[in-house]
């Protein structure tokens, strides 16, 4: 391989998944063959054809919440909570605090907000007053809202996409560059790769790079149910998703927080922080295809692959394992598939490939920033995590999935792939830190 020209390494991560609140804890469970998928308890989905997700216990929350940002947390979602704690542990094992200068120390977050809940909803609606034929026919009662204690302005600033990116940079006192990513389940790995820019561009020193999200809630959830997009026929919760399995039919609704602190190469060794990995490419495209369907032949996943594998100075034959997008959908799974292949050839079939959302569900905007992060710990344990519930060879998915159990393998280069809703995707190549 050929280095880039400015070196970006890894010196931090943090994660908070359905199967523990920190790296080492849903490393652990997943390398296990675990899996953090349940029945839903945010709320009651008895009337719903799924019943089931990924959630983070509500008690890693409260232990790991940092005292010192509690008065931030008016501010927040779900996600954006558990991206502070997530960031939290990153910074820490970055030891961020460190640098001087925080105007070089930016954020890139993918988020998209949260919906509204119920009881939102209502306190909103209890002040609109019908009138004429139809129930979209009336007007708000203005004075009544004000009367009645108001409307808290923060549940609309809760719903903005930028929340994460500004309460981050708040609460590390991150005073460059911030972008934030919604680009729904490609936003995590988007976020990370537009970080790798910033810095190879000279604008930072250091990036706080991951994503979040919670949509397991009534409004969230809905949504999904009626794209008909997740699991519907399943044995238990625990055996619903199943990447790349004949009977594989949705993917399960998650919840979590990954970020990764990302420094430029002679920062990280000037000041003599932890090297845990290497960001290495960054490949994004569209499919400009449909905006709920990925292009069947894979034709924007095979654009971001070999994006990344070029602006790594990669070849194919050099790459080591695949962090598939692995949804768990017939489509997705399929077109994944297709588009390895044609990226890697007759080698495809001798490359590791694995779905860590066989374990966790679907993370969305969270999704590309956690598994990067099991990637990077498995190349740093040379393990590769497995995909769990393989037990149904699919004829047209025929490559080495690392069936249900985890894998011994040194290896020191990966890919890890994000395809989104609306045929947004993004793949990062990673590294093991080499040295100079």
């Amino acid at each position: 391989m050929a280095w880039p020209s400015k070196r970006v390494v890894v010196t931090g991560y943090g994660m908070m998944t359905p199967l523990g609140g920190d790296v080492a804890a849903s490393f652990d469970a997943a390398r296990e063959g675990k899996s953090g998928i349940d029945f839903i308890r945010q709320f009651d989905p008895a009337k719903l054809p799924c019943q089931i997700a990924g959630e983070v216990d509500d008690a890693w929350i409260e232990e790991r919440d940092d005292p010192s940002r509690r008065p931030l947390l008016k501010l927040t979602t779900r996600g954006v909570r558990m991206m502070l704690i997530a960031t939290g542990e990153a910074a820490v094992r970055a030891r961020l605090d460190g640098i001087s200068d925080r105007s070089r120390v930016g954020v890139s977050a993918g988020s998209h907000g949260e919906h509204a809940n119920i009881p939102e909803m209502i306190q909103l609606f209890r002040h609109w007053r019908p009138g004429g034929d139809s129930p979209w026919e009336g007007k708000w009662d203005f004075g009544d809202l004000m009367r009645s204690g108001g409307y808290d302005f923060l549940h609309f600033y809760r719903r903005k996409i930028d929340v994460a990116t500004s309460v981050v940079a708040t609460a590390f006192d991150a005073q460059g560059p911030t972008i934030s990513v919604c680009s729904a389940c490609a936003a995590g790995g988007q976020a990370v790769g537009e970080a790798l820019r910033i810095i190879r561009d000279g604008k930072a020193d250091a990036m706080i790079a991951g994503g979040c999200e919670s949509t397991v809630s009534y409004g969230g959830f809905l949504g999904f149910v009626l794209l008909t997009a997740l699991v519907e026929k399943y044995e238990s919760p625990q055996r619903a998703s199943r990447p790349f399995d004949r009977r594989r039919n949705g993917f399960v609704m998650s919840e979590g927080a990954g970020s990764i602190v990302l420094e430029e190469l002679g920062h990280a060794l000037a000041r003599g922080a932890p090297i845990l990995g290497e960001v290495l490419g960054y490949g994004d495209s569209a499919d400009a295809f449909r905006i709920t369907d990925m292009h069947p032949q894979g034709v924007g996943a095979i654009l971001a692959m070999r994006g990344a594998l070029d602006d790594a100075g990669v070849s194919p034959g050099e790459v080591e394992y695949i962090n598939a997008h692995g949804t768990s959908t017939p489509k997705n799974d399929l077109t994944e598939t297709k588009a390895i292949k044609e990226v890697f050839g007759d080698a495809a079939g001798r490359l590791p490939i694995s779905s860590n959302k066989s374990l966790i569900g679907h993370t969305i905007g969270a999704a590309g920033a956690v598994e990067a992060i099991f990637a990077l710990e498995g190349m740093r344990r040379s393990e590769i995590l497995p995909t769990i519930n393989y037990e149904n060879p699919d004829p047209r998915c025929d490559l080495d999935y690392v069936p249900n159990e985890t894998r011994a393998a040194g290896h020191r280069i990966a890919l890890s792939n994000s395809f989104g809703f609306g045929g947004q995707n993004a793949t990062l190549c990673l590294g093991r830190y080499e040295g100079e």
